[in-house]
Parts: C-alpha cells; sequence; structure tokens
C-alpha cells in the first residue's frame, strides 16, 4: 500500500517524476496537499471532502472545456 503522507502523482503523468504533474499527498493535518511540478515551492491545501467533490467533477467532465480552450 502506498503511503499516504507521500508525494503522490497520476500514472498518466509522464515518466519523468517532475514532468507536467501535480503531486498529491496527506499533510499531517488531515488536510489533501497539492503541488505542481513546475512550481514546487508553492503547496495547495484543500480539505479532503474538497478534493473528493473536485474529484468528481473532473472524472463527470465539468473541467473539460477548461483544456479544450473553450468558455462556458
Amino acid at each position: 500500500m502506498t503511503d499516504p503522507t507521500a508525494w503522490q502523482k497520476s500514472s498518466f503523468s509522464g515518466a519523468d517524476a517532475n514532468q507536467n504533474c501535480v503531486h498529491v499527498r496527506l499533510a499531517a493535518s488531515g488536510d489533501i496537499e497539492l503541488v505542481e511540478s513546475d512550481k514546487p515551492e508553492t503547496i495547495m491545501a484543500t480539505t479532503p471532502a474538497n478534493f473528493a467533490a473536485f474529484l468528481k467533477g473532473v472524472k463527470a467532465g465539468e473541467f473539460d472545456h477548461l483544456i479544450e480552450g473553450r468558455r462556458e
């Protein structure tokens, strides 16, 4: 089993550990922390509930227009 407090990245990211990735981990505070590989000094934190809601939205395609260059 993967240590939830260690930085993890999606298997859909490139093979290079620092290339075009968002890394995620469980912080000691209980928050979920995210960091972008291009700006590792900037860490964003959110609650597990907010992160779960975000993931549901991603899976449902709610943000597809952002990566396709469309505005809604």
